[in-house]
């Protein structure tokens, strides 16, 4: 090699423009534009006192903030929420495995089943909520039209201050847990025959195989379910916007929901924007701690 071929120390040194930059450029324009600067904008707001209409925007600091964890109508839709969240993440994994062990085999019947289980996921939840509060009205609705026949008089769900917010709950499990099946069923898939083989032989019954082999083989696809539940249910909306409204008596009104009336109804964005970032905040700790406990699961 002549010296002449040698390329000298600062051109090594020279950075190389990576052509890859151009083809995400794009995307990461539209993340800035739509995402990330609509972010940075809430958190700034929610440290004014900012209202729709007015000229001047007082500075408040965290008194937004102050004020929401003394709001006894955020407190009630914190709880609303978070008892909303187990109860429908609960339904949707448990109810998506139950359903993906029992339509494993793979049958003309099992599959129309399947179809039907996860045909309510496609739809959208502004429209489930409008099927099953037509199905629930007390007057002209379905159910209660048969509970009628079979002499019961049916109950007014969504306006019964005990009724509504279980009523929203069965209707947000029925709504997931096809999407729970289908996740679990192609992780059931995945389970190596030869370790179920191997479980028989030492003479475990089924329920020894699905605690000791299946359920392990599958936790990634649990945790997956577990974390897409939680993260959904925790931004509950349409559903209770829909079918109740918040009602009754803010029975089921959930954090969004009071973030809505907030700020597009009484228009104080800046404490909607407080809203926002407790429930942002909320759901990382949520998703993180799922993940931290299923880490700390995989290490032992």
């Amino acid at each position: 090699m002549t010296t002449a071929t040698i390329p000298s120390a600062k051109a090594r040194r020279r950075p190389r423009f990576n052509s890859a930059y151009l083809y995400v450029a794009p995307s990461l324009l539209l993340i800035g534009v739509f995402i990330a600067e609509p972010i940075l904008r809430s958190g700034w707001m929610s440290l004014h006192d900012w209202t729709v209409g007015e000229d001047t925007h007082a500075w408040v600091g965290l008194g937004n903030y102050t004020e929401l964890f003394g709001d006894e109508r955020f407190r009630n839709a914190l709880g609303v929420t978070g008892l909303y969240t187990v109860v429908v993440t609960a339904g949707q994994v448990l109810g998506g495995l139950a359903l993906a062990l029992w339509l494993r085999r793979t049958t003309w019947l099992t599959a129309i089943l399947r179809s039907a289980f996860f045909f309510p996921t496609v739809a959208s939840f502004a429209v489930v909520g409008v099927v099953w509060k037509f199905l629930l009205d007390p007057q002209v609705g379905l159910i209660n039209g048969w509970l009628d026949r079979v002499g019961v008089t049916g109950p007014s769900w969504l306006a019964d201050t005990g009724l509504a917010l279980p009523t929203v709950m069965a209707v947000g499990i029925w709504k997931g847990v096809g999407f729970s099946m289908i996740v679990l069923l192609a992780a059931l898939q995945g389970v190596p025959v030869p370790l179920m083989e191997a479980a028989t032989l030492d003479g475990a019954n089924r329920w020894q195989r699905l605690r000791a082999v299946t359920l392990p083989e599958i936790r990634p696809a649990l945790l997956f379910t577990t974390v897409i539940s939680t993260v959904t249910s925790l931004q509950l909306f349409d559903l209770v916007y829909v079918m109740t409204g918040g009602g009754p008596l803010f029975h089921t009104e959930s954090i969004v929901t009071y973030l809505y009336q907030r700020g597009f109804v009484e228009f104080r964005l800046g404490y909607a924007s407080a809203i926002a970032w407790v429930l942002f905040l909320l759901i990382l700790a949520v998703s993180l701690i799922q993940l931290r406990i299923a880490r700390s699961d995989d290490d032992q």
